[in-house]
């Protein structure tokens, strides 16, 4: 029963956050997978990837496009380029020990939070 309430939590706060700044997979959900639930890193990509279809996307965006904040042409060129960098991410991904992953995953957080902070 614990762990049916942290999923829940997880996907409450991934979900505000992801509606509120446009984040949610890998900055909370794969995080908060390992720490929270004990799952290993490839189990936690796995399981966000899973989880992010279209359909509960498209309520979040869906906000968005009606005050005009959605680039509908930007969106569509993103879809393919997005599909086959998925595909290859996700084949690099599962080829790679976690452990290096790990460091990439966090060294991509940090290189991330850096910017964000430091940059006007």
């Amino acid at each position: 029963m614990d762990d049916i309430l942290v999923l829940l939590v997880i996907g409450l706060v991934a979900g505000f956050l992801s509606g509120s700044m446009g984040i949610g997979g890998g900055v909370v959900i794969v995080p908060s997978l390992i720490f929270f639930m004990g799952f290993s890193l490839h189990q936690g990509q796995g399981t966000s990837l899973a989880f992010m279809s279209m359909p509960i996307m498209l309520v979040a965006a869906s906000n968005f496009y009606k005050e005009g904040f959605v680039n509908v042409k930007a969106t569509f060129l993103l879809v393919i380029p997005f599909i086959i960098g998925g595909y290859l991410g996700s084949k690099f991904s599962i080829m790679m020990p976690e452990r290096i992953m790990r460091i990439i995953f966090g060294v991509f957080m940090i290189i991330i939070a850096l910017k964000m902070i430091f940059t006007k």
